[in-house]
């Protein structure tokens, strides 16, 4: 099953994302290399700086999909003002259709 987190950043916490980035970037590429990772980026401001993310993984269930999105080093940092975590259903052009 497919999980989508939105991830909104706090105000003027862009130092925080880019000192957390090497550890965010490594743990995605340990979700990516154990399949459950689907997709993941970030949604960007009006002046194309980063201003939350959005990641999709794969998950047996919800809590599941809740321990993974409190496990992120952004999280972890205190990056996020809020994180919704939300079931997903991949209809177009999903290359696992």
């Amino acid at each position: 099953m497919l999980f989508a987190f939105l991830c909104q950043d706090k105000p003027d916490a862009l130092q925080v994302r880019m000192d957390t980035r090497p550890e965010h970037v490594a743990y995605l590429n340990d979700l990516n290399a154990s399949g459950k990772l689907a997709f993941a980026g970030p949604f960007l401001g009006d002046d194309g700086k980063p201003t939350g993310s959005l990641v999709v993984v794969k998950a047996e269930t919800i809590e599941e999909a809740r321990q993974i999105a409190q496990n992120d080093p952004y999280a972890k940092a205190g990056l996020f003002a809020s994180v919704d975590v939300k079931a997903w259903n991949w209809v177009f052009n999903n290359p696992e259709a």
